[in-house]
């Protein structure tokens, strides 16, 4: 790539680093706090103040409500562990079932494990990993912080071919379930097989990255797999152009004009 520099990928003007979502739990430490010392000086606490008691109300909600994805999210992965809907489930080694943020700005969906995820657990490790890390820094994202990876398929397919219809079809419940709980503001779709599974079409990629798509009232943008930018690096800068509009989405939180 040329000025954009990207995939390795420098933005123009790149925003700030998405902030985290995780709660401030400050207050709640402070009422739990202020609470102890009472006790702790013998005081008996016959009248706690009201704005005492609210503090301490809306810090454990917001604790309780942040919890909630990781834990949903914890018993999803369970079932995937020991699922066995297709062949894929006899030659893996490990359920890839997901890597991220539990309140995800994007959720970044590829096709499937290979053999670097199989050994390891995680989705997108490698060269392809590597450069999908770099792409999402270029616009302020970051799969330890405001990201969310998985896969249409949790288990590798032989050969790291493409996955039959029939095992998309049987890993698709965890995919959905996978997007009610974490909610993204975004969908990201990484390659042709990820597109067409969630758009339930047969387009190529080339013609789904010029359109923008909604998932279930979700703005999803379809761009070229990591690994095709690897083997083509004329493909990078319409990535880089994919790019932009994921970035316009999220920071106006609304679809982006054509």
């Amino acid at each position: 790539m040329s000025e954009e520099k990207a995939v390795g990928m420098v933005a123009d003007s790149p925003p700030d680093t998405l902030p985290n979502t995780a709660p401030d739990r400050a207050d709640l430490f402070e009422a739990l706090d202020t609470i102890g010392n009472y006790f702790a000086s013998g005081m008996r606490l016959t009248h706690v103040p009201e704005e005492l008691l609210e503090c301490l109300r809306s810090a454990t909600a917001a604790t309780a409500i942040a919890g909630e994805p990781a834990s949903a999210l914890g018993a999803l992965q369970a079932k995937a562990n020991v699922c066995s809907a297709c062949m894929l489930s006899a030659s893996r080694k490990t359920v890839v079932f997901g890597q991220g943020a539990p309140a995800p700005e994007v959720l970044v969906v590829g096709e499937g494990p290979g053999a670097e995820e199989d050994n390891q657990g995680l989705p997108f490790v490698g060269a392809s990993g590597k450069l999908l890390d770099k792409m999402l820094a270029s616009i302020g994202l970051s799969r330890n912080e405001n990201c969310y990876i998985a896969n249409v398929v949790k288990c590798r397919p032989p050969n790291n071919r493409e996955p039959a219809p029939d095992e998309r079809v049987a890993c698709m419940p965890f995919l959905r379930e996978q997007i009610r709980i974490l909610k993204p503001r975004v969908i990201l779709c990484a390659g042709r097989t990820a597109a067409q599974a969630l758009l339930e079409t047969t387009e190529g990629i080339n013609k789904l990255r010029t359109r923008q798509h909604d998932f279930g009232g979700i703005p999803l943008v379809a761009t070229y797999h990591p690994s095709a930018l690897l083997r083509d690096e004329s493909l990078k800068r319409p990535a880089w152009e994919d790019l932009k509009r994921l970035r316009e989405l999220i920071a106006l939180g609304q679809p982006a004009n054509e």
